[in-house]
């Protein structure tokens, strides 16, 4: 029996409309991202089990889970966060120990991957390692000095990071903690009357760290230092207390340092503007220990930093050393000036015919040694 041919077109359009939907479908179709939250890869499995472990404080057993996912999965999507892990699993167990292999882990992540957004993130927890590790002004400095260069290296290394604001902050108190360091032997000094030590203590810790809390106190104590030296010092007791007028106009030693500038016959400067508006940004906006909190002091190992700055750039650059004013400069024409040249000799006969240019020719010296050792007859 035959088809008609109505039946036989109507049947073939309705295999093209049905391909046509099929293919629309198969093109609009959502693509399977084969790394996904609840993917069932080995190295995504392993990751979430170190981080679950990690959450619970299972930390040696986390850091065998992801050193088999490295060791395994070389070239896995989830091994620099493997690594940052791990370097957070120490961070997380803290001690001595702890934070030590955790700074170690951190920096190796920033060297293999310095340019993903985590490595701004590890240079910080450095910094906090070693800010968190400070001890009082009058103790063992080395962490304050750590915590210094690493919050340096982050300004730096990542200045577009979102942890600047923070770190900056924390730089001006490590440096509060080393100026009062410093302070505090040029206090010292002063009391004991080591005059030119204490000048060269104080007058450092003010070129230093211009944003410390107490430099108009070190600058007073300076020109204090300088003028109690003697009249050879006077430039440098005017320099002292010019500091002190113009760079620190609110504080409460401006009144003697002017009076001093009279006497030593200095013209008084005028306050820096933009002095004037730093300081009083710091009264209105510097912390104010309680209390409570000064009487409990004794027993915390950190320092005191409610007195640093709030505002103003922090010093970037390394201390320099500083000469004491007591020490002679020598003059500009002391000693030899000039290029010293050396050339073979081609002349064998120049050291008999050509005069010595020693003061005290070695045949002088010889004839008035004979003459010397000769006895009267």
């Amino acid at each position: 029996m035959m088809i008609g041919h109505k039946t036989v077109w109507g049947r073939l359009a309705l295999s093209a409309a049905l391909l046509a939907l099929g293919a629309c479908g198969f093109k609009h179709k959502k693509y399977e991202n084969p790394i996904t939250k609840d993917t069932q890869q080995p190295d995504k499995v392993l990751f979430d089990k170190a981080i679950h472990d990690i959450e619970r404080g299972r930390y040696e057993v986390a850091r065998l889970t992801l050193n088999t996912l490295i060791n395994t999965y070389d070239t896995s999507e989830f091994l620099a966060k493997a690594k940052l892990a791990i370097a957070d699993s120490w961070f997380r167990e803290g001690g001595t120990h702890g934070l030590t292999q955790a700074e170690a882990e951190y920096k190796d992540f920033i060297l293999f991957y310095p340019t993903m957004e985590e490595a701004a993130e590890s240079q910080k927890k450095i910094c906090d390692i070693h800010y968190k590790q400070m001890e009082k002004a009058d103790r063992d400095p080395n962490n304050a000095l750590r915590a210094e260069q690493e919050c340096r290296q982050l300004i730096v290394q990542f200045p577009n990071s979102k942890f600047i604001p923070e770190t900056t902050q924390e730089l001006r108190d490590i440096q509060e903690v080393l100026a009062e360091a410093e302070m505090g032997v040029g206090d010292f000094y002063h009391r004991k009357g080591s005059l030119a030590s204490a000048a060269n203590r104080l007058t450092g810790v003010v070129d230093q760290y211009p944003l410390y809390s107490r430099s108009d106190e070190a600058l007073w104590l300076a020109g204090d230092s300088f003028g109690r030296m003697g009249p050879r010092f006077r430039q440098q007791a005017g320099d002292s207390y010019v500091r002190l007028v113009r760079d620190y106009p609110l504080s409460g030693y401006v009144a003697q340092a002017k009076s001093k500038l009279k006497t030593l016959e200095v013209d008084v400067p005028e306050a820096d503007p933009a002095a004037v508006a730093r300081m009083k940004y710091e009264a209105a906006n510097r912390k104010r220990a309680g209390l409570v909190h000064k009487s409990m002091g004794f027993l915390r190992r950190g320092p005191e930093v409610a007195s640093a700055a709030r505002s103003g750039s922090p010093q970037m650059n390394n201390p320099k050393q500083n000469i004491p004013a007591s020490v002679p400069v020598p003059g500009a024409t002391a000693g030899f000036s000039g290029d010293v040249t050396a050339a073979p000799v081609t002349d064998s006969t120049a050291l008999d015919n050509n005069p010595d240019a020693r003061a005290v020719p070695p045949a002088a010296t010889n004839g008035k040694q004979q003459k010397k050792n000769q006895k009267p007859q």
